[in-house]
């Protein structure tokens, strides 16, 4: 239901429901998963998915890419990659006599770096200028990347061979980190019952347009939000940073992505403005990978995610008149 939404909201709203429906055609039994990559898409930010192989990681970003219209660039990472792979490179024009830039793959609107942790730290960091800057600078030339610019990075879980840990600061440039899992033994069933198990991503039609895209960013970032939610979401990054269970606690960029992410929580659910529930919606998800867990916590048998609900408990919850 739409709560007094303006014409520009009610749009985004009515293409972010096509979007989701035309993406289920394909990725079955992960609804949830759906609606928080485009959540992330409307907040501007980029997507690390870790999980195994076969979940539909690579389906999930072509469908995206098909339904929202994107030129769309895959790159399989791998310990042979290099930067210039990523950012592009200078090549000797033998006509002009002048080097011209030839694009790397990172240039388009929906990249998705497959298998990030098995490539170099240096090819890592080649694209976390991208992903930072919206731009690469090759030989003292700047190019800046096609708005919409979206990445959508997967890993396989730490231990897999071939592995390596991504740098704090790199994935702190990821607005969330999500797991799609194994289907549920319904979807399972449902999928080994379909007379074609391969589903194709050409079902899935294109329902939105690069511009309206652009659109819908603006009109997310104009969501409200309450002195008294900013105060709540101030309060949760504290709470994190004064946790013995925590060595390292949210970063203010950590904050700044919490609030983007709320508003595109409320504007999905029909209202124009942010409460307390948006923020929680996709807290886990943005704050999970940012922090740094004391090595005692998990020696003590609590996970990750018992920490993050006791601080959610821990602080009150504002109340919101509306």
């Amino acid at each position: 239901m739409a709560f007094n939404l303006n014409e520009d909201q009610k749009k985004v709203l009515a293409f972010s429901q096509n979007v989701i429906n035309e993406v289920k055609k394909v990725v079955i039994g992960k609804d949830e998963i759906i609606i928080k990559v485009l959540l992330s898409i409307l907040s501007g930010g980029h997507i690390l998915i870790e999980d195994i192989p076969g979940v539909g990681k690579t389906t999930l970003a072509i469908a995206l890419s098909k339904a929202l219209s994107l030129d769309y660039k895959r790159m399989q990472f791998t310990p042979d990659v290099l930067p210039s792979d990523v950012t592009g490179f200078s090549v000797l024009d033998k006509q002009t006599n002048e080097f011209r830039y030839k694009e790397g793959a990172a240039m388009t609107n929906l990249f998705l770096a497959d298998e990030i942790n098995r490539t170099s730290s240096k090819t890592q960091s080649a694209l976390l200028e991208v992903m930072e800057e919206g731009k690469v600078t090759v030989d003292g030339v700047t190019h800046n990347v096609p708005d919409p610019y979206i990445v959508i990075a997967t890993q396989n879980p730490m231990g897999s061979i071939g592995t390596q840990m991504l740098p704090e600061s790199q994935l702190d440039r990821f607005l969330v980190r999500l797991t799609m899992g194994y289907p549920s033994f319904e979807s399972e069933i449902n999928m080994l019952k379909s007379k074609n198990t391969n589903v194709s991503t050409d079902e899935v039609k294109g329902v939105a347009t690069k511009n309206e895209i652009i659109l819908a960013k603006k009109t997310v970032d104009d969501i409200y939000v309450s002195d008294e939610v900013m105060a709540y979401i101030a309060a949760l990054a504290n709470a994190t940073r004064n946790n013995s269970s925590i060595k390292l606690g949210l970063s203010p960029r950590g904050s700044i992505a919490l609030l983007k992410i709320s508003k595109a929580t409320a504007l999905l659910k029909g209202r124009d403005y942010v409460i307390p529930d948006d923020i929680l919606y996709c807290f886990e998800d943005v704050v999970k990978h940012r922090l740094i867990f004391e090595s005692r916590a998990k020696l003590n048998g609590t996970t990750h995610s018992q920490i993050i609900q006791t601080i959610i408990s821990s602080v009150q919850v504002p109340r919101i008149n509306g």
